[in-house]
């Protein structure tokens, strides 16, 4: 990509949109990012910060537009022709009293991005779905983009409302938008450490007795918005790809994490009786303090559960290589004790 070329960015101050800015402007482009007019930048220089010694530099690149996928007037002003945009903007709960706002943000919000798109004559599209909206199937070893979406499952009200958002996505490629989706496995990676997936770090960090007997796959946010950069220049359209790094067990992830925190690792195995306690507590928890339940039933069953994901499709058609995972948590573990010291000095 060149100076030359419009480059948009939807959800910049998110956790995926903020590195995805980084690298876009590490490679010297000019990008234009869509922000909510309350959203704060910060974590997203503090990102910045993290990798780069001049980061004001390469974060003054970027060109914050106010604006938000809900409202079709702010996405008539942001997208331009001809423009590669990238929308990672988006809401993920695991909360049932946010089923309004999932579908609102993430299903409604993506239609009218592929609706603009389309009446834009954008370049291409790179939609950041989720690894939930990927079907599963117990008789199968590991779970590829042809695994098929069963309606009849227990899936969240967040996997729908990636689900949804995804066939806005196929509607527009129908349509005749160029356009690819990604679905990443849980992200990992240096970012606020009070929310999502990298909240763990701050778990295993505080002291971590329990770990579930689950498995899971996870990615580098890194590898992840380094594919997306990859895909966006392809000659690629019309596809979804899984982004995954590795498949490891609970147990071996918060091993590695915490020998990348310099704690001890959790050592009990919480069963289902634990696990179904946990969130009913959590759930009071959030009653009394009025805030937000951290496990939900959704995320206290998942665990207890063992997904694999294959990364194939996504090497084949890139010839990418994941970092390892181990040396993720290492990295990563690395900027958390960094920036727990100096908000301590």
């Amino acid at each position: 990509m060149s100076q030359k070329e419009s480059i948009g960015v939807t959800g910049g101050t998110g956790f995926v949109g903020s590195h995805l800015l980084y690298y876009l402007a590490k490679a010297g482009n000019k990008v234009n990012a869509l922000k909510r007019k309350n959203s704060s930048v910060e974590l997203t220089k503090k990102i910045f910060s993290w990798y780069e010694p001049d980061y004001i530099k390469l974060f003054n690149q970027i060109n914050w537009v106010n604006g938000d996928v809900t409202d079709l007037d702010s996405l008539e002003s942001f997208i331009k022709p001809g423009m590669k945009l990238f929308h990672t903007a988006g809401l993920v709960s695991f909360n049932p009293e946010d089923k309004e706002k999932l579908i609102e943000i993430n299903q409604n919000g993506t239609a009218n991005i592929v609706n603009v798109s389309l009446e834009k004559k954008i370049e291409k599209l790179c939609f950041v779905s989720s690894i939930a909206a990927v079907g599963r199937d117990s008789s199968e070893p590991l779970t590829t983009e042809e695994t098929p979406w069963d309606n009849k499952a227990k899936i969240s009200n967040y996997a729908i409302s990636k689900h949804e958002a995804e066939r806005e996505v196929w509607r527009g490629i129908a349509e005749g938008l160029n356009a690819v989706i990604v679905n990443p496995t849980i992200i990992l990676g240096p970012g606020d450490w009070d929310k999502g997936s990298v909240k763990m770090f701050q778990k295993v960090y505080s002291g971590l007795s329990f770990y579930t007997p689950g498995k899971n796959g996870y990615v580098d946010v890194e590898d992840l918005v380094k594919i997306m950069i990859l895909l966006e220049n392809k000659p690629i359209s019309g596809e979804r790809f899984i982004i995954n790094s590795e498949n490891v067990s609970y147990k071996k992830l918060f091993t590695w994490m915490a020998e990348g925190l310099h704690v001890k690792p959790p050592k009990y195995k919480a069963g289902k009786f634990l696990s179904e306690a946990v969130w009913r507590l959590d759930k009071l928890k959030s009653w009394i303090t009025r805030r937000k339940p951290l496990i939900t039933k959704e995320t206290a069953r998942t665990a207890l559960q063992s997904y694999e994901y294959s990364n194939e499709k996504i090497i084949n058609a890139t010839g990418y290589q994941f970092k390892p995972l181990q040396q993720t948590l290492i990295e990563t573990g690395k900027i958390f004790l960094q920036d727990i010291k100096q908000r301590h000095d």
